[in-house]
């Protein structure tokens, strides 16, 4: 008797977990995006250039180190914040100076940014500075995007590409 009692208590337990996970599976209704909306997203890892140029040692310079250090140039590791721009229908949505990873700042600087926007038609600008120079930008690509309801709009970088792809 005892044992029908503990199996008719588990069919009771396993069933109603199993409505509060139905329930919870489709309640309360989880939307992406609203109605009549798009996202742009910016997405892309790369290291910009390092931050000073290396040199050549002297031999005095060579004599100083252990035989085990001697290396006839000295470059450092540590490279340029990356400076990205985007420009939607000749507003900036997003200006980040993108800071390189690394414990000695020498990786990649990498960008991930979510952009809802209206669907429909607009200009977009990407720009993206990689050097030392404050001034200007070494990759630029404009474009007209058509975007339709709920859809996904990427923007990669690849230097090898020629730089900014819009996907």
């Amino acid at each position: 008797m005892n044992r029908v009692l503990a199996y008719i208590g588990q069919a009771i337990a396993y069933t109603l977990f199993a409505f509060v996970i139905g329930y919870l599976a489709t309640s309360p209704p989880y939307t992406h995006l609203e109605p009549g909306m798009a996202v742009i997203k910016l997405s892309f890892s790369h290291a910009g250039e390092h931050i000073k140029e290396c040199r050549r040692l002297t031999q005095e310079e060579l004599n100083a180190l252990p035989p085990n250090m001697r290396r006839p140039t000295d470059c450092p590791r540590e490279r340029v914040p990356l400076l990205v721009e985007l420009e939607l229908d000749g507003e900036t949505i997003y200006h980040e100076l993108l800071p390189p990873s690394g414990l000695a700042s020498d990786g990649a600087s990498t960008a991930y940014k979510k952009f809802p926007i209206s669907a429909g038609e607009h200009r977009i600008v990407a720009r993206l500075r990689e050097r030392r120079e404050t001034d200007g930008f070494d990759y630029e690509k404009a474009g007209e995007i058509s975007l339709a309801p709920q859809q996904n709009f990427v923007i990669d970088f690849r230097p090898e590409l020629g730089g900014f792809l819009f996907l």
